[in-house]
C-alpha cells in the first residue's frame, strides 16, 4: 500500500474502523459496484442499479463537487482503516435552513449488520453539531427499510413524521431515476437536535 501524507489524513474523518475520505475521479467503479447489488438498491429503485453512464456523468461529479464544502459537510467515501477496501458512502448536506442538515448513507451488503452504518452516522452527527454549527439533523428511509430505521434510532434520532415522496424528490435523489418510479408506500423521517445530542453525550 502507498504511504499517504499527513495532509491526506488531515482531510479525513476517522472512526474506530473506518476512514471517511473525499471522492475522487477513480471512484466510479466503487459506486457502480455498490449500486449494482439489487439488495442495496431494494428500497431505492426496487432492485435495478445505477447505470455506469449516470454515475460517471451525474452522480460522481456531484459527489466530488460536494467535496468543496467544509467538513463534515458533503459526501464521504467510507474505507476500512485496515484494508482500505471501499465500504460505501455517507453524506451530510445542509437543508434550506443553514443550521439544519440531512444525513445519508449507503453501504455494501458485505458489511451490513456489523455496526458500520451507525458508526459513520454517529461520527457525522458529532462533527455536525460540534464543528458545523448545526442545530438539527434529519434522515429518512422507506417505511419498510427497518434496518435503516434501526441505524437512525441507535444513533439517537427519533421518529418525526411520515411522508410521501414525489417524482421530483426521487429525481433529485442520489440514484438513477426513471419517470414513474414512485413508491406506493410512505417514507419516514427521523431527527435529532443539538440539545438532544448533548444530553446523550453527557
Amino acid at each position: 500500500m502507498p504511504i499517504l501524507s499527513a495532509e491526506y489524513y488531515a482531510r479525513m474523518i476517522l472512526t474506530a474502523r473506518m476512514q471517511l475520505r473525499r471522492f475522487g475521479l477513480d471512484d466510479g467503479h466503487n459506486l457502480f459496484a455498490l449500486d449494482d447489488d439489487p439488495a442495496v438498491m431494494r428500497y431505492l429503485t426496487g432492485g435495478p442499479g445505477t447505470p455506469r453512464a449516470v454515475i460517471d456523468s451525474e452522480m460522481l461529479p456531484r459527489f466530488i463537487d460536494a467535496g468543496r464544502e467544509e467538513p463534515p459537510m458533503g459526501f464521504w467515501a467510507a474505507e476500512s482503516r485496515v484494508t482500505r477496501a471501499f465500504l460505501g458512502w455517507f453524506s451530510l448536506r445542509r437543508a434550506d435552513a443553514k443550521t439544519q442538515a440531512v444525513l445519508g448513507y449507503r453501504l455494501r451488503r458485505a458489511v451490513w449488520g456489523q455496526g458500520y452504518a451507525t458508526e459513520g452516522v454517529e461520527a457525522l452527527i458529532r462533527r455536525g453539531f460540534t464543528q458545523a454549527g448545526l442545530e438539527r439533523i434529519t434522515a429518512s428511509a422507506y417505511e419498510e427499510n427497518l434496518a435503516s430505521r434501526r441505524v437512525m434510532e441507535k444513533a439517537g434520532l427519533r421518529f418525526t413524521r411520515r411522508f410521501r415522496l414525489t417524482s421530483a424528490d426521487l429525481a433529485a435523489a442520489d440514484t438513477s431515476f426513471q419517470e414513474g418510479d414512485v413508491w406506493e408506500g410512505d417514507d419516514v423521517e427521523y431527527a435529532i437536535t443539538r440539545a438532544e445530542w448533548e444530553r446523550r453525550a453527557t
